[in-house]
């Protein structure tokens, strides 16, 4: 099969938008409301902590709020209170930022940006740990939502694949990414 026709493609896997276990949209911005948009989302990996990122800003920037980006990941070294300091400055502090790998910054580059005194409107982050904001979300996974997600993907997908869902989810300790990345090889 070709890449292009792979339906778990990463285009297609891209197009798979945060799907609440429990609450929905408008308790999680009233939670966020009320938490003076100053949390976190917590989770492990896989559990579409920077898709919830990325569906919420839209609605974000709805409510009149700016929102800024900083986003981390295990290719960069760990961020430094210089760092964030500089993309800070370059982006305009004042808005809502949106802060993706949180726990790849260093102590004193995250005990700076999250100081309250900080001319930040708001600071929602993604982390995989609680504790340095308030938790909003804690987003976790089921076979159930790895299910689902294959279904969207595939519309009716074959017995086989169905029945190979649990172990996948299993195997991958729960994160959906990467069981869909299998799913993706097999498929190929």
């Amino acid at each position: 099969m070709k890449a292009r026709d792979n339906p778990f493609r990463t285009s297609r896997v891209l197009g798979v938008r945060y799907r609440f276990l429990q609450a929905a949209w408008e308790e999680l911005m009233a939670r966020l409301r009320d938490l003076g948009y100053r949390a976190a989302v917590v989770g492990p990996e896989g559990s579409g902590k920077t898709t919830l990122l990325e569906d919420l800003e839209p609605r974000l920037a709805g409510l009149g709020f700016p929102v800024r980006w900083l986003r981390l990941n295990a290719s960069e070294p760990r961020m430094t209170r210089r760092d964030v300091e500089q993309r800070l400055r370059a982006s305009g502090d004042a808005g809502v930022w949106l802060v993706d790998g949180a726990d790849l910054m260093a102590g004193g580059a995250w005990q700076w940006l999250a100081d309250p005194r900080r001319n930040l409107r708001g600071l929602i982050v993604a982390t995989h740990q609680a504790g340095q904001l308030p938790t909003a979300l804690d987003c976790r996974t089921t076979s159930e939502l790895l299910e689902s997600v294959v279904r969207e993907l595939l519309g009716t997908p074959d017995a086989d694949t169905l029945e190979r869902l649990p172990g996948l989810f299993k195997k991958h300790r729960g994160n959906i990414r990467t069981a869909l990345r299998e799913l993706y090889d097999l498929s190929a």
